[in-house]
């Protein structure tokens, strides 16, 4: 089995990610750097990830993410073979005014692309970078007990957080 900085590769293994999907309830149009930042982000959790839900289970296993009255977050885990295995809830409360703060950081880093120096988007890049790490971080700690992830796949499962917040 290879591994890169810990993580493992999604094609070796069965504590894995093989299919992740958003149920968004309200579907919006969203900004195409939001788009690019989802597509990356599935992209990269598909092709490297580690993922293990407490319990007797065995994977790869299919994740959906959703929010759920919106107060808590769910993960609705599957078998590869689409057979149903386990539901794991988080309460949002903890992480909503990072994602607030996550928000705002993205979207001046979004306008700094267009209109200020390198040296200045770096600055906003090192904070956005930093909210991001808080978020995985937050997720590892409120997770510890339900599903075991390394930081890669929670800075990932983060951004997909992020994302379906987003309403219209």
């Amino acid at each position: 089995m290879s591994e890169r900085n810990g993580v493992q590769s999604a094609s070796e293994g069965t504590e894995r990610i093989v299919d992740i999907r958003l149920d968004e309830q309200s579907v919006v149009r969203r900004a195409p750097e939001i788009e690019h930042e989802r597509a990356v982000a599935i992209y990269d959790l598909l092709d490297m990830n580690r993922f293990r839900p407490a319990g007797d289970f065995t994977g790869p296993y299919k994740v959906v993410l959703s929010i759920e009255d919106g107060k808590r977050l769910l993960f609705t885990i599957s078998s590869e073979a689409g057979g149903a295995l386990t539901a794991v809830t988080l309460p949002l409360s903890p992480f909503r005014a990072l994602i607030r703060d996550y928000f705002q950081i993205c979207e001046s880093y979004f306008d700094a692309i267009k209109k200020l120096s390198p040296s200045q988007i770096e600055t906003i890049d090192m904070a956005r970078r930093g909210l991001h790490n808080e978020g995985s971080d937050l997720l590892i700690e409120r997770l510890r007990e339900k599903i075991e992830l390394d930081k890669a796949t929670a800075r990932r499962l983060f951004t997909l957080i992020c994302v379906l917040h987003i309403r219209g």
